[in-house]
């Protein structure tokens, strides 16, 4: 039974300055599942948040890639995240301001964005990481500790980028339900670094480019899994849970990723002032236009269930990261700088197609088992 649920297990590569994750380490209880397996047992049922995937293990060539991309792309990522900052600065203000990332593409982010503010307007803005998990909702004991800690929190929510727009849906109803049975209230608005599926209004970029934290796993992520929600060895009204691969600390990237993008900070001022501006002539309003790409590819492919496009960079990556693919769809007209795409396809013998009919840069199709 539940002893205590006062207070998260302190895990993660972050410094507590950056970031403290509101998870209960599961490490213990929890055993990946192969591929294959997987892949299987969702298909057959089982909901992807009951099990965690094998962690990636990549070779010199594809790490090489990622400090290559870092490097190409650091001065991108520090714009982007300077516009995300400087909305939500400007749509919550910094004095009850609370970020909160969405584990775990968000926690990355979610540190930039608090490095930004501290940097330029010297204030320190609290950053939680909790757990979202499609079709069972939020962490809502996360929130509950929020708000304990912060009476007033105007919380923000944070993740890495939109594909079809699952999660700000998902974040959309788990507010609502939030909402409907305490006191405290929760905003489902949804602040990302890039957001090729117009799905939300606070976006760096609506440019599906890569985002080098999406090119890896847990080392690019605090060394924290994907998050779980498991009754068989969780409590119920606990934190969801997370694995904490502290096995994997000498090959971790977590804090360079941040560091080097945060180098950049200071000399992109100019940039980032220009991009608002672009941005604010824009029609923020979510147009889903990515969805539309996806029903589009569904019927075009005849998949039967939409589950099996993942559309957009980041989430052809985690495709070919930890599930089976059937193909990946490239849109040369759009697709700047694939190659790590390339190398993984290659790695696992996936073949690529052209598709030319879709607002972003690639998607990848899961092979139905």
């Amino acid at each position: 039974m539940l002893t205590s649920i006062a207070n998260p297990d302190k895990m993660g590569s972050y410094g507590e300055d950056d970031v403290i994750f509101l998870l209960r380490d599961i490490g213990h209880s929890v055993i990946e599942t192969a591929t294959e397996e997987r892949e299987g047992l969702i298909q057959g049922g089982t909901h992807y948040s009951e099990m965690l995937p094998v962690e990636y293990q990549p070779n010199e060539d594809y790490i090489s890639l990622f400090h290559d991309t870092l490097e190409l792309y650091a001065k991108r990522i520090a714009v982007a995240v300077g516009v995300v900052a400087e909305q939500i600065k400007r749509r919550n203000g910094l004095d009850e301001l609370v970020l909160v990332s969405l584990a775990r593409a968000g926690t990355p982010i979610g540190v930039l964005i608090k490095r930004y503010l501290q940097r330029k307007y010297q204030v320190t803005v609290p950053h939680y990481s909790i757990s979202i998990i499609r079709g069972r909702g939020i962490d809502e004991r996360a929130i509950d500790y929020i708000f304990e800690q912060h009476a007033k929190a105007e919380i923000q929510f944070v993740d890495g980028w939109t594909g079809k727009g699952a999660i700000a849906t998902e974040l959309e109803e788990a507010c609502l339900n939030y909402n409907a049975t305490h006191i405290n209230k929760i905003d489902a608005s949804l602040a990302v670094l890039a957001d090729p599926g117009h799905c939300v209004q606070i976006y760096g970029t609506r440019d599906d480019f890569l985002i080098p934290s999406a090119c890896l796993n847990s080392t690019v992520s605090g060394l924290v899994s994907r998050t779980v929600l498991n009754y068989n060895f969780m409590d119920k009204g606990d934190f969801h849970g997370a694995k904490y691969y502290k096995e994997l600390a000498d090959v971790d990237v977590s804090n360079l990723y941040v560091d080097t993008v945060e180098h950049e900070f200071d000399n992109v001022q100019s940039e980032v002032q220009q991009a608002l501006e672009a941005i604010e002539q824009e029609d923020a309003i979510p147009s889903w236009k990515g969805l539309q790409s996806v029903e589009l590819i569904q019927q075009r492919f005849a998949i039967d269930n939409q589950h099996f496009i993942k559309p957009g960079v980041g989430e052809t990556t985690r495709v070919l990261l930890r599930r089976v693919p059937w193909k990946i769809l490239v849109n040369p007209v759009l697709a700047n700088d694939l190659t790590h795409i390339m190398m993984l396809a290659k790695e696992r013998n996936v073949p690529i197609e052209e598709f030319t009919e879709m607002s972003y840069s690639c998607c990848g199709l899961i092979k139905e088992l």
